[in-house]
């Protein structure tokens, strides 16, 4: 374990911005202050979100992740179920930077469901916190662990935030500090978008794609990237109908004219570019 302590060298410039600054950063080994400060160099953004989002919800963490990695931004999440998992996932997936924060002891694995992710991000990003080892999590020190979040990052994004989520909390500490907060705009009638709605009206930035981030960020996003798989010939006829309306297999092959067994084909191949993902109620839904 490494120690950073307020006003030494190693110490994060950032996290003086806040009014009250933890007073020690512990980052799990092997990670020491020089790498860790690379991790944290800009351009870095904040990926938050709900803990229990939609399968489509994530797989868009996870795929925005992606992109702003292979255009060399670092993610910064709170290892949290859903949006941050999927952040974090995604990041390392393309071989790039991301840090998880704690609301726990350095020492412990919270939640219990993101544990292989954690041991991963230790050995490949960085795992942080401004507890000691042993402090349990309460709901109280998440709040804490978000002004950490939001200090660190350039620009703090929220993918699908009920009105009282805790990622609402880091956005509202980004924008104290000054930083940019971008929202994915959601239907309003579900559940996952009265927050990052709320946000949008408030003067949030729109994300509807990874563009607006890199925008966000001052860089040019540029052409699209070789390694983006191109869509083309019957799987594009698929892709269409599924960005008018999420439906389940059958209903697109009825809709596209295809065999189920042809549309089930196009289906996997496009599930396996992570262009689209399926539901827990059996619907196909774009994650672009």
């Amino acid at each position: 374990m490494t120690v950073i302590s307020f006003g030494s060298g190693d110490y994060p410039e950032r996290l003086c911005d806040l009014a009250n600054p933890p007073d020690r950063l512990f980052v799990r080994s092997p990670v020491g202050a020089d790498q860790l400060a690379i991790l944290l160099a800009p351009p870095l953004v904040a990926i938050v979100g709900s803990r229990n989002a939609s399968v489509a919800g994530v797989a868009f963490a996870r795929r925005l992740a992606g992109e702003l990695a292979a255009s060399g931004v670092g993610v910064i999440s709170g290892l949290a179920r859903g949006i941050d998992a999927g952040a974090h996932e995604g990041a390392l997936e393309r071989g790039g930077r991301t840090v998880a924060v704690l609301g726990c002891g350095i020492d412990r694995d919270y939640p219990s469901a993101t544990i292989p992710l954690a041991r991963r991000i230790t050995t490949e990003g960085a795992v942080l916190s401004e507890y000691s080892s042993g402090t349990p999590p309460a709901p109280f020190r998440f709040p804490e662990r978000n002004r950490i979040v939001a200090a660190l990052a350039d620009a703090t994004i929220v993918i699908e935030a009920a009105a009282r989520s805790g990622a609402l909390i880091t956005a509202r500490l980004a924008l104290d500090l000054g930083r940019d907060v971008l929202a994915v705009p959601g239907a309003p009638w579900t559940n996952g978008s009265g927050g990052t709605n709320a946000l949008l009206k408030d003067g949030a930035l729109a994300l509807t794609e990874t563009a607006d981030a890199l925008i966000a960020l001052g860089i040019d996003p540029g052409a699209a990237r070789q390694d983006d798989p191109p869509i083309t010939g019957p799987a594009s006829k698929v892709l269409a109908a599924l960005r008018r309306e999420p439906v389940s297999a059958d209903v697109l092959a009825a809709r596209c004219g295809l065999t189920p067994a042809d549309a089930a084909a196009l289906i996997v191949q496009l599930e396996l570019a992570g262009i689209i993902v399926r539901e827990t109620d059996g619907r196909l839904v774009p994650t672009r």
